[in-house]
C-alpha cells in the first residue's frame, strides 16, 4: 500500500469517460479498495456525427449513428455546459423512472421552459427545474386521474392544467 500513488490511480481511472467519481480505501496490510459510480446517460445530442449519448453534467459517454434504444433526444439551447442544459437535466433525473422509461424528447430555450414528450404522445410542460420533485408527484397523480390527457401543465405543481 505504501507504493500506492494516489495520483497514478487517478491518471489511470481519467481515461473511461463513464466513471464520474472514485474513492480509494486503503485498509492495511495490503488492501486497496477502489469505489467507483458511473455516470448516469439522460439522453443523446444530435449532431453531425450521429447521436452523443451524455450525461447530465453534459460529459459525452458514446456516440452512435441511431437513437440508443430508452434515451430521449435532446433539443437544448446552449448546449452541454450550459445553465439551460442543467436544469433540463435535474428535471430527467428527478423523473420517476416508468415515466423516465416513455420519455422521447426534451426542449429547452430557457431555465424556465423545460417540455417533455412521452412515447405515448403525451407533452409535458414543466417550466424550471425547480420543484421537480413535487412536479414529479403531481404528473403521476394527474396521469392516474387523467389516462387520456394530451397535454398536461405542471409548471405550477399544485395548480396542474390538463389539455
Amino acid at each position: 500500500l505504501a507504493l500506492v500513488d494516489d495520483s497514478e490511480v487517478k491518471a489511470a481511472l481519467l481515461a473511461f469517460p463513464l466513471i464520474e467519481t472514485y474513492a480509494l480505501e486503503a485498509k492495511p496490510p495490503h488492501d486497496l479498495t477502489v469505489r467507483i459510480v458511473e455516470r448516469t446517460p439522460i439522453g443523446v445530442i444530435e449532431s453531425g456525427a450521429g447521436y452523443t449519448l451524455v450525461d447530465a453534467a453534459g460529459v459525452a459517454l458514446s456516440t452512435t449513428e441511431q437513437v440508443p434504444d430508452g434515451q430521449p433526444i435532446l433539443h437544448v439551447e446552449g448546449g452541454p455546459g450550459s445553465d439551460v442544459f442543467e436544469a433540463a437535466g435535474l428535471v430527467i433525473r428527478s423523473l420517476p423512472d416508468d415515466l423516465r422509461a416513455q420519455l422521447t424528447e426534451v426542449t429547452a430555450g430557457t431555465l424556465d421552459d423545460v417540455t417533455l414528450k412521452l412515447s405515448t404522445g403525451l407533452t409535458v410542460v414543466w417550466g424550471s427545474s425547480e420543484d421537480s420533485v413535487l412536479k414529479s408527484v403531481t404528473l403521476s397523480s394527474v396521469l392516474v386521474a387523467k389516462p387520456d390527457a394530451r397535454s398536461i401543465d405542471v409548471s405550477s405543481p399544485q395548480v396542474p392544467v390538463v389539455g
